[in-house]
């Protein structure tokens, strides 16, 4: 079975992370299937919107430390940024549905969707530093930006893990829905979505990224200093007990 599904319903294409076994944690081949659906998505005129979820105890547990270490050159084009530089361009909208951990990316991306729901179980998590690395997606910029610096230096510097009402006081996610109607909800929304004039409301998204650039410059800064950091004595340290758990 596909660790990434993809389903076209009433307009909206729905992308569900699917490794269950892994905590849904994201592959180099995630990565690169997550960036082939946007793409096809993004060209396909039968699609208006995108929603992204994981399984109903888990959105994602944040990269597969081991496969990603297998391709620790980092640029622009290896599949996780590559996949982060086109979430950024996308014209079309994205809702997310949080339920479980959604740890590091799983976390960040979230900064580029436009509607974010999550249940009581989401547990989000931004350990960066804790790895001995720095933010990703433009992470550093946007999360200052939304939530105030002092409460970004908190959730990035200690990378503590907090929960879905918390999320919401922070304007991280719009809305807490109960468990067992979280995914419908999140559909009804990007239905809702799909339904609105598209290029009204295409021009309406990219008028509210008016900060693209800006946050493009900053993930380009954020991933020549991630690439310095991976390679650091004090990441291999941090890595290597990781994978001992």
């Amino acid at each position: 079975m596909s660790t990434i599904q993809v389903k076209d319903e009433q307009g909206v294409r729905i992308i569900t992370i699917n490794r269950p076994e892994k905590r849904n944690a994201l592959s180099l081949e995630m990565y690169t299937n997550l960036t082939e659906y946007l793409i096809q998505g993004e060209s396909d005129n039968a699609i208006y919107c995108f929603l992204i979820k994981g399984q109903q105890d888990c959105f994602t547990s944040g990269n597969d430390v081991a496969d990603f270490l297998k391709n620790s050159n980092l640029d622009s084009k290896h599949p996780a940024f590559n996949f982060l530089f086109h979430l950024l361009d996308l014209k079309k909208p994205i809702v997310a549905a949080v339920t479980g951990a959604a740890v590091g990316i799983g976390t960040t991306l979230l900064l580029h969707c436009d509607l974010v729901y999550a249940d009581n179980t989401a547990k989000f998590q931004l350990p960066f530093v804790n790895l001995a690395l720095v933010p990703e997606a433009g992470a550093s910029l946007l999360l200052p930006q939304l939530v105030g610096p002092q409460k970004a230096a908190e959730l990035l510097l200690l990378g503590e893990s907090f929960d879905a009402q918390t999320a919401k006081t922070l304007n991280i996610i719009n809305d807490v829905i109960p468990s067992e109607t979280i995914f419908d909800f999140a559909l009804a929304q990007a239905v809702k979505l799909a339904k609105q004039p598209p290029l009204a409301l295409q021009a309406s998204r990219a008028l509210m990224r008016s900060n693209k650039e800006l946050v493009r410059q900053q993930m380009k800064d954020e991933l020549a200093q991630f690439s310095i950091r991976l390679k650091s004595d004090e990441a291999r340290t941090r890595f290597e007990a990781f994978l001992k758990k």
